[in-house]
């Protein structure tokens, strides 16, 4: 029998890639996410758990078993005795909705976060970064549902988390599901500090120095839409997961000379690959096979779905990138993206 419209997998990600799933469980609360995972671990199915598919890349022959798309959304902002604020964010909640009530609220911290797509849940597993932030920053704890031991754990603190660079011990794991989150904000009106070089000249403030958070909100995202990473129907460029690869982390003297680098630990730097790309050879708008998936026409860590492409063309342009790159420079781009049911 043909999948329901339903099913399809396609439409829940922003790449607007993927097969049908055998079944798809909308899960509008924690409880019933929990129920759902357990109906499907009774069951003995394959489980895939999907929030705003904003960074996974699904198979054209979609998923086997039971998709449980995480839509428990809400927020609740505590003020503290020192005038902080704790903010407890539901997993399935839109991670930019956030960021917007938070700078609505007069609340700083998030707004270099602006324009990311996805879900709350989401943020922890991939310690989640843009201009000069992470989630590592800010975040409090998580409660998880554990899958082998059937328990719900509230309150997990972030150092048991491992939040590293664009990871942490959640990614690539299927047994902990983010239920919700929790993160401590300055409670006052005024941005995080601004780190992130492009973001201090947009805003021409010196490195460290602080800006209404609305003020820094607006110009994140006006630089996000400027290399198409903020979500447009009608942008194909947006059509993505985001930044296809992470930037690597290498030995200072394995850097090619030209590149720029940041600091990244004793003995390492970090090396954009956009960078890395772009001198290999690679153009915004670069085709994949058929013409379908192509970089972006702003920025070339994309990989976009031009319409009526599929995961199969979108991998074998990631590839020609990735050997391109290492040919080159002698450096191996890993994807930043979740792979489902596929490899690069």
């Amino acid at each position: 029998m043909l999948p329901s419209p339903t099913q399809r997998l396609a439409p829940l990600t922003t790449l607007r890639l993927g097969g049908p799933a055998r079944r798809l469980v909308e899960a509008t609360s924690a409880d019933a996410v929990v129920q759902a995972v357990r109906d499907v671990d009774a069951a003995g199915e394959p489980l895939l758990l999907l929030g705003g598919g904003s960074n996974v890349v699904v198979a054209d022959d979609g998923w086997p078993g039971t998709v449980v798309h995480v839509a428990n959304t809400g927020r609740v902002v505590e003020r503290r005795p020192d005038g902080s604020v704790l903010l407890t964010v539901e997993a399935g909640t839109d991670w930019d909705d956030v960021v917007a009530a938070c700078v609505a609220d007069g609340l700083g911290g998030l707004e270099c976060l602006s324009g990311i797509p996805g879900r709350t849940g989401a943020t922890p597993v991939q310690n989640v970064g843009a201009y000069g932030v992470e989630v590592a920053d800010l975040l409090v704890d998580v409660d998880l549902y554990d899958r082998r031991s059937g328990a719900v754990r509230s309150h997990v603190p972030a150092a048991e988390l491992g939040l590293a660079y664009r990871t942490s011990v959640l990614k690539g794991r299927d047994d902990a599901v983010v239920l919700r989150v929790r993160f401590a904000l300055p409670g006052t009106d005024a941005s995080a500090p601004v780190r992130y070089p492009e973001l201090a000249r947009t805003l021409g403030v010196e490195a460290g120095a602080r800006v209404p958070a609305a003020v820094a909100r607006e110009a994140v995202l006006d630089l996000r839409r400027g290399k198409g990473m903020v979500l447009d129907a009608n942008d194909h460029d947006t059509w993505s997961a985001g930044s296809f690869f992470t930037n690597p982390v290498l030995p200072e003297e394995q850097v090619p000379a030209a590149a720029p680098r940041f600091p990244a630990g004793p003995g390492t730097v970090k090396v954009p690959a956009a960078w890395l790309i772009d001198h290999a050879g690679f153009r915004r708008g670069h085709p994949g096979p058929g013409g379908r998936v192509a970089l972006s026409g702003k920025h070339v860590l994309a990989l976009t779905n031009r319409g009526g492409g599929t995961t199969a063309e979108l991998l074998e342009l990631a590839r020609e990138v990735r050997d391109g790159v290492r040919s080159q420079w002698g450096v191996t781009l890993s994807p930043e993206p979740v792979l489902v049911g596929c490899r690069i």
